[in-house]
């Protein structure tokens, strides 16, 4: 038995209890903290299930999961700890897919995440469109997807969640600061008008915990200091006037 069993939002404390009783009885323990930062500390996380916890890369996972939570899940009760939800954001369905056509059965224990949280800005979670990902450019690689989301969720009125680079291996972690200037520079080329820096927007940070919510034109953001990871930026649509009355208790 494969369990992927979700961190939630922030750090151990955020596991359920159905999550911890799974790690109690596991024989193997697994964690990845390549897709999404966490605060949990792996000491607790030990104490907790009363055993080691070894930690993957996203290649050991995405390359080689027949080498480590593949290897003894059909004998054995292997669990993977995936901070926030297992199968939101960045998904494990080709862990899962993998899995079952080697006949081992799989079951997901979801946790809180960032998909839901974001309602705490006060904007309503049907009225958000494509998610899109902004990541840290290299060379000759600097995509403009992200751009090109907002556009058409802005178009359909509809609001917009923008997930920020993460790159464990190298402790990095992209704040809203530089989401900020890297839809700026893409502006500066498309000139389309989508992200300037009168654009409306919203930083946050650290859902779940010691939360961070900003909400003021681009070019006042970049001012904000938003402390550690994860963070992630909003660009609303359309609002409802419940949703700029929430807003309003965010801007300075």
């Amino acid at each position: 038995m494969l369990y992927l069993i979700g961190l939630g939002l922030f750090d151990e404390k955020d596991i359920s209890l159905k999550g911890l009783e799974v790690l109690k009885k596991s024989d193997k323990i697994y964690a990845e903290f390549y897709t999404n930062p966490s605060h949990a500390s792996l000491k607790n996380l030990e104490s907790l299930a009363g055993k080691k916890i070894k930690v993957l890369t996203r290649k050991d996972i995405e390359e080689h999961p027949e080498e480590n939570v593949l290897k003894d899940a059909k004998e054995k009760t292997i669990s993977l700890l995936v901070s926030g939800d297992p199968m939101v954001a960045t998904t494990h369905i080709d862990l899962v897919l993998r899995a079952r056509k080697k006949g081992i059965e799989v079951k997901i224990i979801h946790s809180s995440s960032v998909y839901s949280a974001v309602a705490e800005t006060g904007l309503q979670i049907y009225k958000f469109g494509r998610t899109t990902s902004l990541v840290y450019p290299e060379k000759n690689y600097f995509p403009e997807s992200p751009y090109d989301a907002i556009a058409e969720n802005k178009k359909a009125g509809l609001h917009t969640l923008c997930l920020l680079d993460v790159k464990a291996v190298e402790q990095k972690y992209m704040t809203v600061n530089e989401a900020i200037s890297l839809l700026l520079q893409i502006e500066s080329k498309r000139k389309q008008k989508v992200f300037t820096e009168e654009t409306f927007c919203i930083g946050v940070a650290r859902l779940g915990e010691d939360s961070v919510i900003k909400a003021g034109k681009a070019k006042s953001l970049l001012k904000i200091a938003f402390g550690k990871p994860p963070q992630i930026l909003v660009i609303p649509g359309k609002m409802h006037y419940m949703e700029e009355e929430a807003l309003k208790t965010f801007s300075d």
